[in-house]
């Protein structure tokens, strides 16, 4: 038997947010609703939310779960988690905050965890009429575990967001690698390209003004390099706050970018390209970079 804290029991035998919320086309008021997840893969959660527009606070929210004693108590942590919230209040809420609310979750089934978040995400994207798949490349990239359809992509965020370090590891949080088991030497794999771009640094020599500068890239180099860094530690960041960025263009050390989602539309659009996107170019590839919106 699964070691499980009272809290998860608790949750578990009583739980207080099971159910839908029906649109009765209120004034003011937008019902959301997220999938994840499926039921042949054994877990699958439908999350509701209730949001009021104007403040964007989450009024109400019911989850419709199919799973286990971890992923009934996950729901229903989550629910505790974001009542009350705003939805950019919301989305800062991780896997891991779910875990810690339950007073910790056993290895094996953290992927429960993952799953309220990921719902937590499609709910709030829908909501704001964003598509998901615009805006997370979980389902880009080569397919690694065809038993359950994770990416390659997918694997290498939750490397990344939770310091995963073993291929079992990588299975106790998104089952992938739980099924045959041949994909389990490709998941060594992953682990092992991402700890080794985790310690590598970036070949860098001062330049006239003192500052640091990337040494020796080519054109082609230096593009992907900025791309990879959009990618693994911009991205991420934006997406959380109902954005995302593209890169449009490079031209020497000016690098145009195309602002989608929220911050597209945000009138703080100006601090993200310096804050979150210019200045982590500036750290990762050259102290000349000078970023643009187009």
């Amino acid at each position: 038997m699964w070691d499980y804290t009272d809290k998860v029991l608790d949750l578990f035998y009583n739980p207080k947010h099971q159910g839908v919320i029906e649109d009765k086309d209120e004034p003011g008021v937008k019902v959301a609703v997220g999938d994840v997840g499926s039921i042949a893969c054994g877990d699958a959660l439908r999350l509701h939310l209730k949001v009021e527009q104007d403040t964007e606070t989450i009024l109400d929210a019911r989850f419709q779960t199919f799973g286990c004693t971890s992923a009934i108590a996950s729901s229903e942590a989550l629910i505790e988690l974001i009542q009350g919230k705003t939805l950019d209040e919301a989305l800062k809420v991780t896997n891991k905050d779910i875990a810690s609310h339950l007073g910790g979750l056993p290895e094996a089934k953290m992927h429960c965890s993952v799953m309220g978040q990921e719902a937590l995400l499609s709910a709030i994207y829908n909501y704001r009429g964003i598509k998901r798949e615009a805006h997370d490349d979980d389902d880009e990239g080569a397919l690694v575990c065809t038993c359950f359809g994770i990416s390659e992509s997918k694997i290498r965020r939750v490397i990344i967001e939770n310091n995963l370090t073993t291929a079992e590891d990588v299975t106790n949080y998104v089952k992938a690698g739980g099924g045959c088991g041949s994909c389990l030497a490709n998941i060594d794999d992953i682990i092992a390209s991402v700890q080794q771009q985790a310690v590598t640094p970036v070949s860098a020599s001062p330049n006239t003004n003192g500052q640091t500068s990337v040494n020796k890239l080519t054109s082609v180099q230096k593009i992907a390099l900025i791309q990879r860094v959009l990618d693994e530690e911009v991205r991420p960041v934006l997406i959380a706050d109902g954005g995302d960025v593209e890169l449009y263009d490079v031209e020497g050390d000016r690098v145009k970018v195309i602002l989608q989602g929220a911050c597209g539309s945000c009138s703080s659009s100006t601090a993200t390209l310096k804050i979150a996107i210019e200045s982590r170019l500036r750290d990762r590839v050259s102290q000349d970079i000078v970023v643009e919106a187009v």
